[in-house]
């Protein structure tokens, strides 16, 4: 999200839903918690998880695949009830992110202003996690980086319209809650848990992958920048986690290249594109990944390199990445 223009709406949605949190906790300590509730947590929970993960990430910002018009605006409304950006806003942050990933001009990088030690550790984590989103000076130019998301109708109403849709996102599973238990407590109680809680775990899953992903993990290929795979993640992130894989092929569908790595978000696609609702979806055949593997033990990474360097990969390998390798 722009922090200049959204500054505010920024520091509400991160005091609102934690305050959201902290009732919740309340609640669930006094046996306060209904099944519905957790109902409606689960199906918001993985409508905007899919709207970003799915939506903006790989349909939006990598054009991993292309499918029909209703589905491409479903995925970028329910990506806007996550409350991390309007379309065009997210991609082009996400698109610089990738250009130089770890490097000045990384918008969320943990290794931005690198200090040493443990306080300078937890810092760049702090900036990387949720930091970034408070930096007023920070701009990503959409024009610059996302022009084709600019040219697109539907994704300019979208994101003109982002925070009733944000707001929706609070109401609608309220109403959920209603129908289900045909009371106000219902009501109020599905605006929480489908709103301001989902609102929470959501996001700071989605903001893990952006801290914890550039710097704990394993790597499994060799890529200029501090990208991991955080295999615990990968479930609650829709495959998001498996984050050094995405960084090496960073167009593929799919971010689980093993049988055993979950990736849900991959999931949806396959079954788009088996139902003829998705084209085009760009995979990475098993040669092409092992070749990148080989480069692994020339950077000193993989299995072997320290799980929180003192000098990232980033340092030691100047490389960029080519505008074609991440759109």
């Amino acid at each position: 999200m722009d922090g200049r223009k959204h500054y505010g709406f920024v520091l509400i949605s991160a005091i609102l839903p934690l305050l959201g949190l902290v009732v919740a906790v309340v609640l669930l300590w006094n046996k306060g918690v209904w099944l519905s509730d957790l109902i409606v947590f689960g199906v918001m929970y993985v409508i905007a998880g899919l709207g970003v993960s799915t939506g903006y990430h790989r349909m939006l910002a990598h054009r991993s695949f292309k499918t029909t018009r209703p589905i491409k605006i479903f995925f970028a409304v329910a990506g806007s009830m996550a409350g991390q950006g309007p379309p065009i806003i997210w991609t082009a942050h996400h698109r610089r992110h990738h250009r130089v990933a770890d490097k000045p001009g990384d918008p969320h990088s943990p290794y931005q202003d690198h200090e040493p030690g443990i306080l300078g550790a937890l810092k760049g984590l702090w900036h990387a996690h949720m930091g970034w989103l408070f930096d007023k000076s920070l701009s990503s130019d959409p024009i610059r980086y996302c022009p084709d998301l600019v040219r697109d109708r539907d994704m300019r109403i979208i994101s003109r319209y982002f925070l009733p849709i944000v707001a929706a996102g609070v109401v609608l599973p309220g109403l959920l809650g209603l129908a289900i238990s045909g009371t106000l407590r219902g009501f109020l109680a599905g605006m929480l848990w489908g709103g301001l809680v989902r609102f929470f775990v959501s996001n700071h899953i989605t903001y893990a992958v952006n801290s914890i992903g550039h710097y704990f993990g394993r790597r499994r290929f060799a890529t200029p920048d501090e990208s991991r795979n955080v295999g615990w993640l990968s479930l609650l992130s829709f495959g998001e986690s498996w984050h050094n894989n995405h960084h090496a092929f960073p167009r593929s569908a799919s971010h689980g290249m093993r049988w055993w790595e979950v990736d849900i978000s991959a999931m949806v696609i396959l079954l788009l594109e088996k139902t003829r609702l998705a084209s085009d979806v760009i995979r990475i055949d098993r040669d092409r990944q092992e070749r990148r593997a080989e480069g692994l033990l020339t950077v000193g990474g993989g299995r072997l390199a320290d799980s929180a360097p003192d000098r990232p990969l980033a340092e030691r390998k100047a490389a960029t990445v080519g505008v074609a390798d991440v759109e």
